[in-house]
């Protein structure tokens, strides 16, 4: 599914009416009229249901003036109650007003008013229509318009909301102050950010996108972000073939671990074999080789040079560079802890390991101290999985405002340092070097806890492994990733999921993805021959 700004779906609006002629009062009247038909279709066209339509003073109030006639002629019971006085409505707004018929219009401009005089009108309702601001919202909400939103929360009645809920910014999620929680959104051409990207996710409910006779062409040209489904991550799964044996499945070389940090080396490595990699060799510090050989069964592991203190050393660099011969794809630093060697070592790697790599946890902070290595770098394929704290570091900014606009933090490191860079998080944000932009739409809060990230980068190693090209293996990687974390939840719940839980999922997860691919070439009219 595509994903658009506010300012995206903003130009969409101009050059549907600039350059192609549609009349804003047509699709405006088209929107009302789709939310109309979401609405009867989730909640009944039965005559004698009451609805209170809350209405700004511009073209979200005028979608709703829409809603509120089609409503009456399908036999509802209908109030508008807006925002502004009646003169401040303009435009196509006022083209739809002026087809109400006046008794069913409350005009209520004042902060105050709205309660003491339609509490019980709200209370009473089945639904509450929110048409009081679209995606342009910019500030926080206040006055009669935040009265409004904490009336709508507190109601009993459904709520569906035009476009986007009110309060929540269309571009980047966030609820601005307060914000209507709806049980029905329903918005126009493409969904929005705000949409899909937390805390504006939680209060849209359902969520469907209609068409209102905006040309496909203006849509489809329109700058967006591509939001991953299990349709669309079940498109990127590769079948095996029936001849595979594990030679051609890919091999990976894991480089990770140090004193305490044993579980972060273990679960990358088994967490590529679960993902199918035909092969994995987990090279670790020697002091913790032995507790590796009993924690792992299908990896195979060798003992690397390492300081007293079990941080490895720089004498580990040629022996990994002699293990790359034979490898696939390196996967380097779960685990592997900011000794000073450490981070010279992992320098010494991106100077001189040509496979691709996946580079996480401590091997992010040692490029941190130096972020000038990756211009230096010899792999052109390199993916880094930073969460928000190791990206503030990479980005040289706090935490706060690296959150704020995570995309456009994303796009800059990854264009500029031409790396896959996989932002991780609720909604994990991926970005190719080009640009590319996609936003993960599984996973679940129970997958907060850790190790999740060592899986992760043990997934994507493996898919590289396999062949599957760097994007791919981004997208479908944090997919499986997040899938898995779902089955877990589905079976058990999320509150005390562990890393080891979703790892052992992730062959029920792709065989998900496989199956649907199946069933849609069923549904196709293809047959399945065994």
């Amino acid at each position: 599914m595509k994903v658009i700004s506010a300012h995206a779906m903003q130009e969409i609006d101009r050059r549907a009416i600039k350059e192609f002629g549609i009349p804003g009062h047509e699709l405006m009247e088209n929107a009302g009229r789709r939310c109309t038909e979401e609405i009867v279709a989730a909640y009944g066209g039965d005559g004698g249901k009451r609805a209170v339509v809350f209405a700004g003073k511009g073209n979200n109030g005028g979608d709703g003036y829409v809603i509120a006639r089609h409503l009456l002629e399908r036999g509802w019971q209908v109030q508008v109650i807006v925002l502004a006085r009646r003169e401040e409505i303009k435009g196509d707004a006022l083209i739809s007003l002026v087809l109400l018929p006046d008794d069913i219009l409350c005009f209520c401009p004042e902060e105050g008013e709205l309660t003491s005089r339609y509490h019980g009108d709200i209370q009473a309702a089945d639904l509450l229509v929110d048409a009081l601001l679209g995606t342009g919202l910019n500030h926080e909400l206040r006055g009669v318009y935040r009265e409004a939103v904490a009336l709508i929360n507190r109601a009993p009645g459904r709520v569906a909301a035009v476009d986007i809920p009110s309060g929540i910014h269309g571009t980047t999620g966030s609820v601005m102050g307060q914000a209507v929680r709806a049980d029905l959104t329903v918005t126009f051409a493409c969904a929005k950010l705000g949409h899909v990207l937390y805390p504006g996710a939680e209060h849209v409910g359902r969520l469907v996108v209609a068409d209102i006779g905006i040309p496909q062409q203006v849509s489809e040209t329109a700058v967006g972000y591509e939001f991953l489904d299990e349709c669309q991550a079940a498109a990127l799964a590769m079948r095996r073939a029936r001849t595979a044996h594990k030679g051609n499945c890919g091999h990976c070389l894991v480089v990770a671990g140090s004193p305490g940090k044993t579980g972060a080396a273990v679960l990358a490595a088994n967490s590529a074999v679960r993902a199918g990699a035909g092969l994995v060799t987990l090279a670790l510090p020697e002091q913790l080789h032995q507790i590796a050989e009993v924690k792992t069964t299908e990896v195979m592991t060798v003992a690397l040079p390492a300081l007293e203190n079990g941080f490895l050393a720089a004498q580990a660099r040629p022996v990994i560079e002699g293990l790359l011969a034979a490898r696939d794809v390196l996967a380097l630093g779960p685990g592997i802890d900011r000794h000073p060697e450490t981070v010279a070592l992992v320098h010494g790697l991106l100077e001189s390991a040509t496979l691709p790599m996946v580079i996480d946890a401590d091997g992010l902070n040692a490029i941190a101290e130096d972020r000038s290595v990756l211009q230096r770098r010899a792999p052109q394929t390199v993916v880094l999985t930073p969460h928000p704290g190791e990206m503030a570091r990479l980005h040289g900014a706090p935490i706060p405002d690296v959150a704020a606009v995570r995309i456009a933090v994303a796009q800059e490191f990854a264009r500029t340092h031409g790396v896959y860079l996989v932002l991780k998080g609720a909604r994990t944000i991926m970005v190719a070097p080009n640009g590319l932009t996609a936003i993960n739409g599984s996973g679940n809060p129970g997958m907060a806890s850790g190790g999740m990230g060592d899986v992760l980068t043990g997934i994507i190693a493996a898919l590289l492994a396999q062949g599957y090209p760097p994007w791919n293996a981004c997208r479908l990687g944090v997919y499986l990733h997040g899938l898995a974390g779902d089955l877990v939840a589905g079976e058990q719940g999320e509150i005390g999921m562990t890393a080891s839980d979703l790892m052992e999922r992730l062959p029920r997860a792709f065989n998900r993805l496989l199956n649907r691919q199946q069933t849609r070439s069923l549904n196709s009219g293809q047959r399945s021959i065994i």
